[in-house]
């Protein structure tokens, strides 16, 4: 008994997985981005500090379009590997205020003292990790589809 509900379990997770990786990162992408067109992202100032290179109005906004497409894209899996590179890629960059604006994620220069606000950047390798898993098994199985038809 224990081992058809092993299977039972192992088969559910197999077929939740990856499309739950894919819809919940593409929520939190729309949302994220939805607040940056409309203004109300509460990380306004994370972003400027981040990126003291780039000056303008248009920035949040333009860049809360590019995570609106993203999302799009990974909720829609088109272009099905493309999408979570990129979104991997984006995710890479918010890593930047630990060099940018170290003191608006790191309490007195000790790395192991997060402010809240690198707390809130450090939880994105976990978010990158899902768009790397999404980007593994989704080529994995788009792999096994292919034997399986051919064979």
């Amino acid at each position: 008994m224990k081992a058809v509900l092993d299977r039972v379990e192992a088969d559910w997770a197999r077929r939740l997985a990856l499309p739950g990786l894919r819809i919940s990162l593409a929520l939190v992408y729309l949302w994220f981005g939805l607040l940056k067109v409309i203004g109300q992202s509460p990380v306004a100032d994370l972003v400027r500090a981040t990126m003291p290179w780039v000056h303008g109005p248009w920035l949040l906004p333009a860049l809360g379009w590019v995570e609106i497409a993203l999302g799009l894209a990974l909720l829609f899996g088109a272009p099905r590997r493309l999408a979570p590179a990129a979104v991997a890629a984006h995710l890479a960059g918010t890593f930047l205020v630990f060099f940018q604006a170290p003191a608006m994620a790191i309490h007195d220069g000790n790395p192991l003292l997060l402010t809240a606000t690198g707390e809130f950047v450090l939880k994105n390798l976990v978010l990158v990790c899902a768009a790397i898993a999404i980007l593994g098994l989704d080529r994995r199985s788009t792999v096994e589809d292919r034997v399986v038809a051919a064979g």
